[in-house]
């Protein structure tokens, strides 16, 4: 118990989320006590849940304050809101939003929010624990099944699913761990911390050009950081000579599946039909335009649909190629994921 105390105070926003859920707690026995001024105090309840929610989201209890509230409120809007949220966290899983077009949100919300978070818990610890609790293969296998369909474009989803890996890369399984943090990656390459990590579990491996390509990824988001030419001096003093860097085929190769990954959750086609034609024979003609204008109208239509991530590494991999033209809307990406994690 004394490891857990430490623990809570050397987590500032932990602390703040639970000084707010417990103000909010209050001013709901004191809507019950005092029902002339039942409506103010728990709006005033529900202003603390909030509060609590944006300090900790990862503490389940501020999710059931706030959907207990708006029960309370009669908000059934509110409700529906408060699940949309939870199960974007949890990856915008297409049947868990399903389930919400079904419901009245005021019978069933607080106990839908219940089951979804008991099956799918927010703190990793416990949802380690529940495949420990059963058939962890089996656990594992679904888990890496949905991961590489589920949306990890919130922020929130990237931590909540990157704290999920963590646990997995503990256990040993670094195989899986290396192939479902590129769907975190690819939806969010901002994450320069899973990009580091990453790029020290390559180099543990001594799979130095994937290693390289991390760490130049880290180095491109954090210019300061240099952990790329530090790796660079590594490798040279360990292989007593020069060591090349990946060509230019595999950084673009690299790029393009990170990409092709940022666009599988894409709701929208993201082909070219308006740039090509398909004759009858089924081979596809150009219609009088280049490549580097083929190139530019994916970019502003991936941009136009706000999927960030996807035009970021196309954008990366047309700029390596030497398209300078590109970085105008490398820029723009890079923007607007950083609008994103806002």
């Amino acid at each position: 118990m004394a490891s857990d105390s430490g623990s809570e105070l050397q987590h500032p926003r932990r602390n703040l989320g639970n000084r707010c859920r417990a103000q909010a707690e209050k001013f709901v026995k004191l809507a019950r006590k005092d029902p002339e001024r039942m409506f103010e105090n728990l709006q005033w309840g529900e202003q603390n849940a909030r509060q609590a929610i944006l300090h900790d989201f990862t503490d389940e209890r501020n999710w059931h304050t706030l959907a207990h509230i708006k029960k309370l409120l009669g908000d059934g809007e509110g409700m529906y809101r408060v699940l949309n949220d939870v199960f974007t966290i949890l990856g915008r899983e297409a049947g868990n939003l399903k389930q919400l077009e079904q419901v009245n949100m005021l019978e069933v919300g607080v106990e839908l929010l219940s089951a979804s978070l008991s099956a799918d818990p927010l703190d990793a610890d416990h949802w380690w624990e529940n495949g420990q609790s059963g058939d962890m293969v089996g656990y594992l296998d679904d888990f890496s099944e949905r991961c590489r369909h589920l949306d990890f474009r919130d922020q929130r989803a990237n931590i909540i699913f990157g704290r999920r890996l963590e646990r997995i890369l503990k256990s040993g399984r670094d195989d899986l761990f290396i192939e479902l943090v590129q769907h975190l990656l690819a939806h969010r390459p901002g994450n320069h911390e899973l990009w580091l990590e990453l790029g020290r579990l390559h180099e543990k491996r001594s799979e130095w050009e994937k290693a390289w390509l991390c760490y130049d990824h880290v180095q491109q988001l954090l210019p300061h950081s240099h952990v790329r030419d530090s790796f660079r001096e590594r490798l040279t003093q360990r292989m007593d000579g020069e060591w090349k860097s990946p060509g230019l085929d595999t950084r673009s190769q690299f790029l393009l599946r990170m990409q092709e990954l940022a666009e599988s959750v894409s709701s929208e086609e993201s082909d070219l039909a308006d740039a090509v034609e398909q004759d009858e024979d089924g081979v596809e003609s150009e219609i009088g335009i280049s490549e580097v204008d083929v190139d530019e109208f994916e970019l502003q239509k991936l941009l136009s649909a706000e999927d960030y991530a996807a035009a970021f590494f196309l954008a990366r991999r047309l700029v390596a190629t030497g398209e300078e033209w590109a970085s105008s809307y490398l820029e723009q990406a890079r923007s607007g994921l950083e609008i994103g994690d806002d």
